[in-house]
């Protein structure tokens, strides 16, 4: 079996809130929310969901916390972020502090300002309305500090 990952999904507290901050506020292409006339119940989790098609084949998905805890037979509190981070490369430390304003103004939670690292990255983290924690890194030339 060859290890990949295609679809990461977010357990989130308010569908409505967790879409317009990744799409509105982020710029992620979306339908929306999408299979709301799948109904859930005290067993089986609802459809609602909403899903953003990411570069390289990748789907973001955003499910209510409830929901995929009903669908993945946990207890709701193992669907809470964060417990590791979400990382996304891009070209040049211009784009790091730009998504990090972009995160910032959109409702996120900015710890710090984006800095180097001594193996060679310029990142910063934020973590969506939900706790998720994203790391925007960017791969210095020469892979050194400067």
């Amino acid at each position: 079996m060859a290890a990949r990952i295609h679809v990461i999904t977010l357990g989130v507290s308010d569908l409505d809130r967790a879409l317009s901050f990744y799409r509105d506020g982020l710029g992620l292409p979306s339908q929306g929310i999408i299979g709301t006339q799948y109904a859930g119940d005290d067993q089986r989790p609802a459809g609602a969901v909403a899903m953003f098609k990411l570069g390289d084949g990748l789907i973001l998905s955003l499910y209510p916390r409830p929901d995929l805890a009903k669908d993945a037979a946990v207890h709701a509190s193992h669907t809470a972020g964060s417990g590791f981070s979400i990382g996304q490369i891009v070209d040049s430390r211009e784009d790091v502090d730009r998504i990090l304003q972009l995160a910032r103004r959109a409702g996120a939670t900015v710890p710090g300002p984006a800095h180097e690292r001594p193996w060679g990255i310029y990142s910063g983290y934020f973590a969506d309305p939900d706790g998720h924690l994203w790391e925007i890194i960017y791969s210095l030339p020469n892979n050194a500090p400067a």
